[in-house]
């Protein structure tokens, strides 16, 4: 049995997808079991409520040997690791308590970033916390998601611009969410892994900012630039888009550590996944874009 969280979510969904395909059976846990698609209802064991909620966790993860896990996403909070360890306690209980013998999450990748990082180390703490139960674990190390820049298709669409906290001419790390629940997948499908380890997703690509302002114009075939601005300004405008001043400070230590060059090691020894970023601005920003 496979246990898969946040099944509706970016990542959650295409791995899902991808293990709905095989035979092996699928449990699934969602707040609101209506959003999943009517195939997944058929098929998948269904398991209402929050990933995060001891008896949740007690009852989804009864029976399984494998749990897909992720914390999920929570702007509102008041202590940034704090809620990441909450969040992961009950499912640590559920997987020594019944015996789950692996689990593959997301994490981050980064050298570094223990300490000072905002949301890199709370999801390097993370990992630690489940490795201390003794499960094989796989913690699955991306840097920055390509998808992010679909919150910015209104910008990019009517004024040409995007926004980054970093330099116009560093080399950013990326990945498209479908290599990382690719991986997340190949994992799930294998029985023989052992240990703790983590696991660097990142794109075949080595491109600056300005780089991907170029790109994104070539297959938009409009002009798009780049606006970019310090961690500070980024902080400032999450805070004026609802985050918690936790959370918005969190992410702006995230950009100060991506800045410090805490990607660059596992970028340059990574192997790289299918998806370039020209190929996810063609297959998936464009249609975003001009729709």
């Amino acid at each position: 049995m496979i246990v898969i969280t946040t099944p509706t979510g970016s990542i959650g969904r295409q791995v899902l997808d991808t293990l709905l395909e095989g035979d092996e059976p699928i449990r699934v846990i969602a707040r609101d079991p209506s959003r999943l698609p009517e195939r997944v209802r058929e098929r998948a064991d269904v398991i209402a409520g929050s990933h995060t909620d001891r008896d949740v966790a007690m009852k989804a993860f009864e029976g399984a040997d494998r749990v897909f896990w992720v914390v999920p996403p929570d702007h509102s909070t008041t202590d940034v690791e704090a809620y990441y360890l909450d969040s992961t306690r009950p499912a640590c209980e559920a997987i020594e308590a019944h015996g789950v013998r692996q689990v593959v999450a997301v994490s981050t990748m980064g050298v570094g970033i223990e300490k000072n990082a905002g949301h890199l180390s709370a999801a390097r703490a993370t990992d630690e916390l489940i490795a201390d139960t003794g499960v094989a674990y796989r913690a699955l190390r991306p840097p920055t998601f390509m998808e992010n820049l679909l919150r910015q298709i209104d910008p990019i669409r009517n004024q040409g611009m995007f926004f980054l906290p970093q330099p116009a001419d560093r080399v950013l790390a990326l990945v498209a969410t479908r290599d990382i629940a690719a991986k997340a997948a190949e994992l799930l499908h294998d029985h023989s892994w052992t240990g703790y380890e983590g696991v660097p997703v990142i794109s075949p690509d080595a491109i600056t900012p300005d780089d991907m302002a170029t790109i994104m114009s070539e297959v938009l075939e409009r002009p798009v630039r780049l606006q970019s601005i310090l961690p500070e300004a980024h902080r400032q405008n999450m805070l004026g888009r609802g985050a918690s001043e936790a959370s918005a400070q969190g992410l702006a230590d995230m950009a100060t550590a991506q800045n410090n060059g805490a990607y660059d090691e596992e970028q340059r020894t990574a192997r790289p996944g299918p998806t370039g970023f020209r190929q996810w601005c063609e297959e998936v920003l464009k249609p975003a874009v001009l729709g």
